[in-house]
């Protein structure tokens, strides 16, 4: 391998339209006081809220805002993990998750009742039955929380939101595997299919969709009738597309992300942004186009699920070493896109994971190859790009210079400095 330069890299600003609310609880409670809640659910009724696995902005003062007006009108509120097979699969597992988005029975001011157990509640098709959560079937009234956002398995008219935490996330291990087993196909016809039998058949009285903008801000609160989860969300999940983050350039030869996670994406890291489905069947994304992708670690939200890892060509020791086996594999088992549990290359140190990447580009001297290191693909608005790519990035109003260029430097053992992203 001929002998690596690495390139110097300066920190940049991406620019995003980013509408932001500043009142989450008044916010909510306008919605709410808009909605038919009050009329659908009786005093002393008992009130399953969903709690995801997502890391979702605010969403422990979101849900403890919900649970307060639950309350004040009357209702027993409690929560219940609606994350189908995360958590390693266990009502443990899934509780840890939810503390560890600051969602405990003392900061929501409610109980959490969580199982693994589900009832069947109906048939989409001869042989495929609809699975819920048994607890949250049984309750009087059911609230929906989600966020709206494309999906990072597969395109539909309903991605991933209200629908979707129905279908799967109420679903548990055990529905999350059946309606998964169908692959990218099977989740954009069934998600929507097994969502209207749960609407018929179960009590549920509200949903409350969440858009973020690309700064990971609350962006827009709604609540949404149940009869109206169908009609509304479509529009809810176009508009939430165009709030998302994005990378700074369509063209780059190696993206280094310095961590993954389950509190990040689905798939430890947006496979919209990075321009990686890897599912056979499904047609990728026509942009940006990423040549190589380093990962660097996985977020301790993770709680060492490392699903994600395998769409990356390179990562490091360290981060495979912190892998919880059982978790990763219940999780893509049960998403059943298994390429994405694969290992790629790993390398001892940062240093020889990044200098194997530039050393590929051939054709290309090491320092001029168009290099972007993000944190997560979650935080994208301060970024770091090689030298390269600084004569584009001046000429663009929607980026801005924020540092110095800089060699890239590596510690003693081989890592890769810190970066600044604040």
């Amino acid at each position: 391998m001929p002998e690596i330069n690495f390139p110097k890299m300066v920190k940049i600003r991406q620019k995003f339209e980013a509408p932001v609310i500043k009142d989450l609880k008044g916010e909510l409670s306008k919605e709410v006081a808009k909605s038919k809640l009050k009329e659908r659910i009786k005093p002393g009724d008992s009130v399953a809220i969903t709690a995801g696995s997502r890391g979702i902005s605010h969403i422990a003062e979101i849900t403890a805002a919900l649970v307060k007006e639950v309350k004040d009108l009357g209702g027993n509120p409690f929560i219940v993990p609606a994350m189908g097979s995360h958590g390693g699969a266990t009502a443990e597992g899934q509780v840890a998750v939810l503390k560890s988005y600051g969602i405990t029975e003392s900061s929501i001011g409610a109980p959490i009742r969580s199982s693994m157990e589900v009832v069947k509640i109906g048939e989409i098709r001869e042989g495929v039955p609809v699975l819920m959560d048994k607890i949250a079937f049984n309750s009087d009234a059911i609230i929906a929380v989600n966020r709206v956002k494309p999906h990072t398995s597969f395109r539909g008219a309903v991605e991933s939101g209200l629908m979707k935490m129905l279908s799967i996330g109420l679903g548990k291990h055990a529905g999350a595997c059946l309606v998964h087993s169908f692959g990218s196909p099977g989740l954009r016809e069934m998600v929507p299919q097994a969502a209207r039998i749960i609407l018929k058949k179960a009590k549920v009285v509200l949903g409350i969709a969440i858009l973020e903008n690309a700064y990971d801000q609350t962006a827009k609160i709604v609540a949404v009738e149940p009869e109206d989860f169908e009609k509304v969300e479509p529009g809810l999940l176009e508009e939430a597309g165009q709030l998302m983050p994005r990378l700074p350039f369509d063209e780059i030869d190696l993206l280094i992300v310095d961590e993954i996670g389950k509190n990040i994406s689905g798939t430890g890291m947006d496979t919209n942004i990075i321009g990686r489905l890897m599912i056979r069947g499904e047609k990728e994304f026509e942009k940006p186009k990423i040549d190589k992708i380093i990962v660097l670690e996985v977020t301790p939200e993770s709680h060492g699920n490392a699903i994600g890892v395998g769409l990356a060509d390179i990562t490091v020791k360290r981060l495979v070493d912190k892998i919880d086996y059982h978790a990763t594999y219940t999780n893509v088992l049960t998403s059943g896109f298994l390429i994405r549990a694969n290992i790629p290359l790993t390398f001892n140190t940062d240093k020889e994971a990044v200098a194997t990447a530039l050393g590929t580009f051939i054709r290309i001297e090491s320092a001029k190859v168009r290099v972007v290191r993000i944190k997560n693909t979650l935080a994208l608005e301060k970024v770091y790009i090689s030298e390269v790519l600084l004569k584009e990035a001046e000429k663009r109003e929607d980026l801005e210079i924020i540092g110095e260029l800089k060699e890239m430097l590596f510690d003693s053992a081989g890592n890769l400095w810190g970066g600044d992203y604040v």
